[in-house]
C-alpha cells in the first residue's frame, strides 16, 4: 500500500455458504479522494463496506485502512473513520441531540461540535425532536452527523443519499465534496444512482456479481462518451477517409463508424464521406451517460 492511500484491499473476498458474494477485490482509493463503488442490488457492494468496517470477516485477502491493517484487535484506524452503512438508525428514545451528544462522548470529541454539526446538516428545527419521530430523510441526515461528529479522516458511506428529497442530495453533494477538497477527507461511498455517482464522485469502481469490472474517471470519459454515429455503404473505405482528413480516432462497430472527438464536426464528416463517392445513410450525434456504459458493462436491463 502506497503512503498516498487511505484504503486498500488485496485479493478480499467474501462467501457465504456457496454463494461468492465478493470475489478478490483488489482497490486503492487515495487520501482525499471521493470513490463510488456502482452496482446493482446483489453486486457485493455493502458486503464489501461491511469488510472495510471490520463487521464482517473475509474470507479472503486484507484489508488497509490509512495503513493499519484492518483485524480483530485493531482499533486505531476505525477511530480515524465514520461510516454509515445501509439503513440509518438512532437510539430511538433519544433525541436528536441526545444521540449525537452520546456519541460525542463515545469518540471523545470536544464539546461544541454537536450544535456544529445539527446546524450544518439542517437539523436545528428537530434538534429536541425523538428520533423514531424523524422522517426517514431526517433520520438519514442524523446518522451522516454521527458518522461526521468526530471529524474522520476516511467516510465510508453506503448509499448516503437514501431517503433525502432533491435539495438534500445536493446539499450532502456539496458537502462531501467540500471534506474532500477543503480538508483532505477521503470519501468511500456505494450507490446505485449512476446520476449522484456521475456528479460527485473522482473515480467510480464497477461491480458485478462481486467482482470489479473497471475502475473510470466520470471526467475523462467525457470525451469518450461524446462521438457521431455514421452508416455508409462501405465503411471500411470511409473510415480510411476519415482518418486521412485528420479524424484520428474512428472505431467501426456492428457496420457502423463511431467518430470520436467530433463534437460540431457533423457537416466535415458528411462532406468528407460524400466527396469520396460513398453513399451516406445516416449521420448521429451520441452522448452515452454513465447510465449508458453501466448497463453496458453489466448485461443491460434486467
Amino acid at each position: 500500500m502506497s503512503l498516498s492511500s487511505a484504503i486498500a484491499t488485496r485479493s478480499l473476498g467474501k462467501c457465504y455458504g456457496r454463494v461468492q458474494a465478493v470475489h478478490d477485490l483488489d482497490l486503492e482509493v487515495r487520501r482525499g479522494e471521493i470513490y463510488a463503488l456502482l452496482g446493482r442490488n446483489g453486486a457485493g457492494k455493502t458486503t464489501t463496506i461491511r469488510m472495510l468496517l471490520g463487521l464482517v470477516r473475509p474470507s479472503t485477502g486484507e484489508v488497509e485502512i490509512l495503513g493499519r491493517r484492518i483485524g480483530p484487535l485493531e482499533t486505531e484506524g476505525f477511530r480515524r473513520m465514520g461510516s454509515l452503512v445501509e439503513t440509518a438508525t438512532a437510539y430511538p428514545n433519544l433525541t436528536v441531540r441526545e444521540n449525537l451528544e452520546l456519541h460525542r462522548r463515545l469518540t471523545g470529541t470536544p464539546s461544541g461540535v454537536v450544535v456544529k454539526w445539527i446546524d450544518r446538516l439542517r437539523l436545528d428545527p428537530f434538534a429536541h425532536r425523538r428520533a423514531d419521530q424523524l422522517s426517514l430523510g431526517n433520520l438519514q441526515r442524523l446518522a451522516l452527523a454521527r458518522a461526521l461528529l468526530h471529524d474522520p479522516e476516511v467516510l465510508v458511506l453506503d448509499e448516503p443519499a437514501n431517503a433525502l428529497d432533491p435539495a438534500g442530495i445536493v446539499e450532502i453533494r456539496e458537502l462531501l465534496r467540500e471534506l474532500s477538497a477543503q480538508h483532505g477527507v477521503t470519501v468511500f461511498l456505494s450507490s446505485h444512482s449512476l446520476g449522484e455517482v456521475s456528479r460527485l464522485a473522482d473515480r467510480v469502481g464497477i461491480v458485478h456479481e462481486g467482482r470489479l469490472l473497471e475502475e473510470l474517471d466520470p471526467s475523462l470519459r467525457a470525451d469518450e462518451q461524446r462521438y457521431v454515429e455514421v452508416r455508409v455503404s462501405d465503411p471500411d473505405r470511409a473510415s480510411t477517409v476519415l482518418q486521412k482528413s485528420g479524424m484520428r480516432q474512428v472505431t467501426r462497430q456492428d457496420g457502423r463508424l463511431r467518430v470520436y472527438d467530433s463534437a460540431g464536426r457533423e457537416a466535415e464528416i458528411a462532406r468528407v464521406i460524400v466527396q469520396a463517392g460513398i453513399d451516406l445513410t445516416s449521420l448521429t450525434p451520441i452522448e452515452d451517460d454513465l447510465e449508458d456504459y453501466f448497463l453496458k458493462r453489466t448485461g443491460g436491463l434486467s
